[in-house]
């Protein structure tokens, strides 16, 4: 049995969604790329843009999704206790290696210093334990890093 590294998580409030917007939408140039996300997209918790000859994919709050836009709701996001060096190998792996044998879907993406996570709201308690089990600690969001209520 192959043994992976053992890693904090931690939970993110709230429920996000996953958005798929045409490629051209909205138009970018490589002068407007600041202006070239959807102004409901942009979160202070987590959002993420990604923009491909194929499709405009933007992960944000579910809250914040327009009704007419096309997406799937209903996930919870996972944030890896970083940061984490380019050059370190089998972080996701460790991860997903449970979840896998859980049967547990998954939506894996990046930043600069971390990774993070989404797992579908009704599959949460089974990953939850998952993760666990594998010898991972999963821990609420510190509250210096939540969001606040308005």
């Amino acid at each position: 049995m192959t043994e992976y590294m053992s890693l904090t998580l931690q939970l993110i409030p709230g429920e996000f969604a996953v958005c798929r917007l045409p490629a051209t939408e909205p138009a970018a140039t490589a002068i407007a790329l600041a202006t070239a996300v959807p102004p409901w997209a942009g979160s202070t918790v987590f959002s993420s843009v990604t923009r491909t000859a194929d499709e405009l994919s933007v992960i944000c709050p579910a809250n914040q999704v327009p009704a007419d836009v096309k997406h799937e709701a209903g996930w919870r996001l996972l944030k890896f206790a970083g940061p984490f060096a380019f050059t370190e190998t089998g972080i996701l792996a460790s991860v997903l290696a449970p979840l896998a044998a859980a049967k547990i879907g998954v939506l894996a993406t990046a930043t600069f210093d971390t990774d993070y996570l989404l797992v579908k709201a009704n599959q949460l308690d089974t990953a939850l334990h998952a993760l666990e089990t594998a010898g991972h600690q999963v821990q609420p969001l510190p509250a210096s890093q939540r969001p606040r209520s308005t």
